[in-house]
């Protein structure tokens, strides 16, 4: 059975951030979302201050304001968020603004299990907003959705993924006060007129970058999981790029996503790639089952200290390594436990540029750290990603 994960509802009654119900601003002398908002210090102050420059950036760009619904897609690699805009249904949705993601965590790939600093990614609609942020302002995420429910950590999901002020995150999306509290106003004017559920997209890549699409194929190239998920979001980005609408996404019975009447794809052009340094052989093994979701996680000899203590020291001693005029880098490494406890199949996700020799030495150190406690998964030992970052250099 698949489930509807995203639609645009106009709904008369919703309600606010305390839980409080709201009548909506069409029903005649009612107490309104922005009249609520208007009770809190932060909201008020941003609708005060920025609701004039709101309405005539809008005229400037040929926008009825206040938008009666809205969509924000975000772009991890590329690190955007835009907010489209439109009056009605039937017309297609109009760019209003692109703001800079000022800090991120984690890499690309969803969210899976709470602690992984992982930005999600998928489908999601906006279900809090907070105007008492430790942030300044907020505006919630339903995660964990439909699918994140079948595919992530069934125990420890995680939870509280917010869009906020300030550049800080262990996987959030910041963007800065005085934009956040122009994105708060928007959204939620679109509240007040009837948009209960806001849809917030995040995806990995622009899938029309070059350089963020190789970055992705790369990553994915020997992850046929997160491959295949990454091509349902292009499906997802490919229709609303051809009709400027939402696609109707449904969730399969294995937390898939499905998108509905997806464009034909184009034509990839691939460029003759120059000839490669050979790599030196490392310790692969064939694994064919890898567990997504576990109810224990692999343990380095000694625990997390032990384990932070020993990539600090190996960080120290390779810092001879780095190329000429690289004096800091931050090494990124993808590797898996195996089911007996045997790290294996290591991979540089994101390492230095023209530091191919490093990162054969890296993995080669790597790969004689010892012996793992296996993950588990129903009390029985199972194979395990992992992602873990090696620092070289001095600091700054």
């Amino acid at each position: 059975m698949k489930k509807l994960i995203t639609s645009i509802s106009c709904v008369a009654v919703f309600t606010g951030a305390m839980g409080q119900p709201f009548a909506s601003k069409s029903g005649s002398n009612s107490y309104s979302f922005i009249d609520y908002q208007k009770t809190f210090p932060r909201p008020s102050e941003a609708l005060e201050k920025k609701e004039d420059t709101l309405q005539k950036q809008f005229e400037a760009k040929k926008l009825v304001w206040p938008a009666k619904y809205i969509y924000i897609r975000s772009f991890k690699y590329d690190s955007q968020l835009e907010v489209w805009v439109k009056n009605q249904v039937q017309e297609p949705f109009k760019l209003f603004k692109t703001y800079r993601v000022c800090a991120l965590a984690g890499t690309l790939g969803p969210k899976r299990m709470e602690g992984d600093y992982q930005v999600p990614e998928g489908f999601y609609y906006i279900n809090v907003f907070n105007p008492k942020s430790n942030y300044y302002l907020s505006l919630g995420l339903n995660y964990p959705n439909a699918s994140d429910k079948i595919l992530s950590d069934s125990l420890r999901p995680g939870s509280e993924i917010y869009i906020h002020g300030s550049c800080v995150t262990v996987g959030c999306i910041p963007i800065r006060d005085e934009q956040i509290d122009e994105l708060y106003i928007i959204a939620a004017h679109a509240k007040d007129q009837g948009q209960d559920f806001i849809p917030v997209h995040i995806f990995p890549v622009r899938f029309n970058v070059e350089k963020s699409v190789k970055y992705l194929d790369g990553l994915t190239k020997d992850d046929q999981g997160l491959k295949k998920f990454a091509e349902r979001m292009e499906d997802a980005y490919d229709y609303f790029e051809k009709y400027k609408q939402l696609p109707v996404v449904m969730v399969g019975e294995k937390g898939e996503y499905i998108i509905n009447d997806v464009p034909p794809k184009k034509v990839k052009l691939v460029a003759e790639e120059k000839p490669k340094r050979q790599p030196v052989q490392h310790l692969t093994r064939n694994i064919t089952s890898l567990a997504d979701a576990v109810h224990q996680w692999p343990q380095y000899p000694g625990g997390g200290d032990a384990l932070m203590k020993y990539l600090d020291e190996l960080g120290k001693e390779l810092t001879s390594q780095l190329p000429e005029g690289v004096k800091r880098a931050y090494i990124q490494v993808e590797f898996i436990v195996d089911k007996d406890g045997v790290p294996v199949n290591f991979k540089v996700t994101k390492g230095v540029k023209n530091g191919e020799e490093l990162h054969d030495i890296l993995i080669s150190r790597l790969e004689k750290m010892g012996t793992w406690k296996p993950a588990l998964l129903h009390d029985k030992p199972v194979a395990k990603k992992m992602v873990q970052t090696v620092v070289l250099g001095a600091a700054e």
